[in-house]
């Protein structure tokens, strides 16, 4: 079965938006792909923060923590197919969180799943821009 991150995969992700199926709206529109091993055990670790529109989509994974990070973050945990079944808000240092139906996690800037509407049951879409 295909990911809805397939289209990030061996391409340009400044071509894409993170767009939410539901309300039509742009989640995320810097996205920031970890697909391998090392850009996922790096992840946010060094940064003093992160935009307001940009995304990290971490996958495969299931689980995620916060050790050693300098701001808080949302945190959505995504099926393969796209949609939202664990939604973690404003996730604060040395924390950890993991949702065993989750194939990709999502981690944003605090306060973006607010901004944005986004909700459990969602489904989210790779577009192009």
């Amino acid at each position: 079965m295909r990911s809805f991150l397939t289209p990030l995969v061996d391409a340009d992700a400044g071509a894409f938006v993170l767009r939410n199926a539901r309300t039509r709206g742009v989640v995320a529109s810097e996205l920031l792909p970890a697909f391998d091993s090392k850009s996922r055990q790096v992840g946010l670790l060094g940064r003093e923060s992160l935009p307001p529109l940009a995304a990290m989509l971490i996958a495969p994974t299931n689980a995620i923590h916060t050790f050693f990070m300098k701001f808080p973050i949302d945190v959505i945990f995504v099926a393969k197919d796209g949609r939202v079944v664990k939604i973690r808000s404003a996730l604060r240092a040395w924390r950890l969180s993991a949702c065993l139906r989750g194939h990709a996690v999502i981690e944003m800037a605090a306060d973006t799943v607010a901004r944005t509407g986004t909700i459990v049951g969602d489904r989210l879409t790779v577009e192009p821009r």
